[in-house]
């Protein structure tokens, strides 16, 4: 038996049905006009995803002893503004999906204005959560929270990635303009995981060295990993639409790198993430076991 392999099954179960309990909790539908776009938002946020970001949340809140209930906070925070970026990628204006976590895009379930509704509010719904008391009763924890999420998320971070994303279509981009792509798009909101968990713990700055390589390792790798999978995945155990990007002529890490290299490449870097954890025993089990799932998935 797998243990490593079956203790990340079981913790993703566990994490995956709190984020769905909080999120009901956070979301019920109101019994006047406004139903539409909360029984969106439930479509979208409950259920499904593999939900590696708030597993990440909290199997780092985890290394500095942080309450359960507190992290599942930050968790759902993290997970509202990855599925607000999903419901927006995959609109018509963006990446015209059909398909994500293995059933309808909230647009064609729905419209394009209850996505738009749905995802601005889910945004929202993040910050509100950060800044509520029952997340740390010190505002000034809750306040960093609050200020590195934004930054992950917007301009500077994830929205800016993406922004490079749409104009990057059919531009010959080289391995380094490739990698500060996802490091902005997909990176940015990992590392947030790993900085909430150091906020939380109230670890000063200077002492999140080894959480930030990881978090930056890790991004990557599960960046390089989502592109092995665009390019020879199933779209069955994918839960969506497989080689867009060659239809569009993006540049990617299998693209620039083979897909052999970029497998390599992306094993080296779990690697790098593991050592990153070295000051760290076997309360950072989970976070290895993470790294190693990167790699390994099939969807």
């Amino acid at each position: 038996m797998n243990r490593p392999a079956d203790t990340l099954r079981f913790a993703l179960a566990e994490v995956a049905g709190e984020i769905d309990r909080a999120m009901d909790r956070l979301l019920p539908v109101p019994p006047d006009p406004r139903d539409r776009l909360y029984e969106a938002m439930r479509y979208a946020a409950i259920g499904g995803g593999k939900r590696i970001r708030p597993l990440l949340v909290i199997a780092g809140c985890d290394l500095f002893n942080v309450d359960r209930a507190r992290a599942v906070r930050v968790a759902v925070a993290v997970e509202c503004i990855h599925v607000y970026s999903l419901i927006h990628d995959d609109l018509p204006c963006m990446d015209d999906d059909d398909l994500r976590r293995g059933k309808p895009t909230l647009h064609r379930a729905y419209d394009e204005c209850t996505a738009i509704l749905a995802g601005d509010s889910l945004h929202a719904l993040a910050f509100e959560v950060l800044a509520d008391e029952a997340t740390h009763e010190d505002p000034f924890v809750r306040t960093e929270l609050v200020l590195e999420l934004a930054r992950a998320a917007g301009p500077a971070g994830m929205a800016g990635g993406q922004m490079i994303d749409l104009v990057a279509d059919g531009l010959a981009l080289d391995l380094a303009a490739v990698t500060r792509l996802q490091q902005l798009k997909t990176g940015a909101l990992i590392g947030w995981c790993l900085e909430a968990a150091a906020i939380m713990g109230r670890v000063p700055p200077e002492g999140r060295t080894g959480l930030r390589g990881y978090a930056r390792d890790l991004g990557l790798a599960f960046q390089i990993a989502d592109d092995l999978l665009d390019h020879e995945g199933c779209e069955e155990k994918a839960g969506k639409r497989v080689g867009k990007d060659q239809e569009a002529g993006k540049e990617t890490f299998v693209s620039l790198l083979g897909a052999d290299r970029a497998r390599q490449q992306a094993q080296a870097l779990v690697t790098q993430a593991i050592d990153h954890l070295r000051s760290f025993g076997d309360e950072a089990d989970l976070l290895r076991a993470v790294a190693r799932f990167a790699v390994e998935r099939d969807h």
